[in-house]
């Protein structure tokens, strides 16, 4: 299996790359073919321009779009790994679902039966918090994060087979256990994609 992974934390030494690190290792020993969009690493422009625009025309997107575009297309399985900021992704994964996923080639019309191009691509979400489950649900963030990534997204683009994972606590004083036991999870989640 083709399994394109797309990492967005600005620090190397980071647990996003531990994750990135061990996802890599559990993909190889389950003998998958890996490639991995490090969007910070790669300097990738994550702001829209007007350029991107010419989805909704039917004519060509930047040259960058399509290079990325090709490498979904490679791709039947796409790993997502990223920090929870702001109850939110960071804006260089939002900039890359924005400019990437675009009409006419991960969506079109919804009302169309047949608009979701993404369908037969299995994802996983994996997500790094410093709060707990609790303290999500206390206020609503778990709803608000279900909403915005498997309806707003996945759905959207007709993703029908997504995981997503929350590693929670995940802060500076984290536990070098609790870590150890994130990344077993980690390879075990991608060896078995």
């Amino acid at each position: 299996m083709n399994v394109l992974t797309i990492v967005a934390h600005p620090v190397p030494t980071s647990f996003n790359h531990a994750i990135r690190r061990e996802v890599e290792a559990g993909l190889a020993e389950a003998g998958h073919e890996v490639k991995v969009a490090d969007l910070y690493a790669e300097g990738f422009q994550p702001a829209m321009i007007e350029a991107d625009f010419a989805q909704f025309t039917g004519d060509p997107l930047p040259i960058a779009i399509q290079a990325e575009q090709a490498r979904v297309e490679w791709s039947d399985a796409m790993i997502f790994i990223f920090p929870l900021w702001w109850w939110s992704m960071p804006a260089m994964m939002k900039g890359w679902i924005d400019r990437v996923m675009s009409y006419g080639f991960a969506w079109k019309d919804p009302r169309d039966p047949d608009s979701a191009g993404m369908r037969r691509r299995k994802i996983i979400v994996m997500i790094t918090a410093g709060d707990d489950a609790a303290g999500l649900a206390k206020r609503g963030y778990d709803t608000a994060l279900h909403t915005q990534l498997n309806v707003g997204t996945w759905d959207y683009c007709g993703f029908k087979d997504v995981t997503t994972r929350i590693f929670y606590g995940v802060t500076p004083g984290a536990s070098e256990e609790l870590r150890a036991e994130y990344l077993a999870e980690v390879r075990a989640l991608a060896a078995g994609i």
